[in-house]
């Protein structure tokens, strides 16, 4: 298996990267995850605006990038997000640009659309009425893609791509693209396989890429009656067989089915085991057992509670995603 897979660009994209959601700006861990990340081999980091901790970031790749440094700018794949509140057309360059400032960068390698949903553009990452609801925009996602092809036209980013979109949405987009969508980052591990979604992409030449691809098991809002996927006894078995971490175990299931995975980490050895995943193969048997995991529990959307029930936060937004079943 290649580390890499190659883009509808020509672009090769590292099949590991260091995800950075959830790892606290303004504390050193962030800039240590990446100086970690980039001293064991990784040549991939995904970012995003809305995580709020991009200047860590570019911080960390100052140390290690750029003339002199341990790295080529052309040897290291960089991703990063546009959030829901820059979807005007008029916001999307200044938005880019604000990126590559925080990042120290003159171009992203990619570029993707966080959500098809636009919420009231502003400086508020999460615009809210007095009632606590956010406020959204009616900006159609296809005239936000749009704005963001120029940005492929000016040689700020390379390429360009979705997250958090649905099939329906990926070919609306691709119907009136210029500058075809390379890739989709979605919430995607065992027990959410998206085989659907999956093979949609693949017969549209964009690549999935796994966001949580472990199963998020340090997310906030975790509950303690939901299950913890890399606690599953069955996973316990292969990677005792394998001698493997189940975390490595996880991350091979995605790479053999051609999806990139971008896990989070801030401890060392971790980010280091999860770049250790090239040197086994899981059979056939193995890949079959880990498939039938798939219960299509979604942990990453968010959610309020409402008449004691909790409930998808933007579920009555025009263009939230996940009312189609793919």
């Amino acid at each position: 298996m290649s580390a890499f897979v190659t883009l509808a660009t020509g672009q090769r994209m590292p099949m590991v990267g260091l995800g950075t959601w959830k790892s606290a700006p303004g504390q050193v861990q962030v800039k240590q995850a990446v100086l970690a990340a980039l001293d064991c081999g990784y040549t991939h980091i995904d970012c995003a605006a809305a995580y709020g901790n991009e200047q860590e970031v570019g911080e960390a790749l100052a140390l290690r990038v750029g003339p002199g440094k341990a790295l080529r700018r052309d040897q290291v794949f960089l991703t990063s997000k546009l959030w829901n509140t820059k979807h005007d057309p008029s916001d999307v360059e200044e938005a880019c640009k604000t990126t590559l400032d925080h990042l120290g960068v003159s171009y992203l390698d990619l570029y993707l659309m966080h959500w098809p949903m636009a919420f009231q553009p502003g400086k508020e990452l999460m615009p809210r009425r007095e009632d606590g609801s956010v406020c959204y925009s009616n900006t159609h996602y296809k005239d936000t893609w749009a704005a963001m092809e120029e940005l492929v036209d000016q040689g700020l980013v390379k390429a360009i791509g979705l997250s958090n979109f649905n099939a329906r949405q990926t070919d609306n987009i691709i119907s009136t693209a210029r500058h075809k969508p390379v890739v989709n980052q979605v919430e995607c591990h065992p027990y959410l396989s998206q085989v659907d979604l999956l093979a949609h992409c693949r017969s549209v030449a964009v690549c999935l890429t796994a966001y949580s691809p472990l199963g998020s098991g340090d997310r906030p809002w975790a509950s303690a009656d939901e299950p913890c996927l890399l606690q599953d006894h069955r996973l316990g078995e292969i990677s005792k067989r394998c001698h493997k971490t189940p975390a490595q175990i996880i991350l091979r299931w995605h790479i053999q089915r051609g999806v990139v995975c971008i896990p989070k980490s801030v401890t060392p050895s971790r980010i280091q085991q999860n770049l250790q995943v090239f040197d086994f193969t899981l059979s056939e048997q193995d890949m079959k057992l880990i498939d039938s995991f798939s219960c299509s529990k979604r942990f990453i959307v968010p959610t309020v509670e409402r008449d004691g029930k909790r409930v998808w936060r933007d579920a009555a937004h025009p263009h939230f995603p996940f009312h189609d079943l793919y």
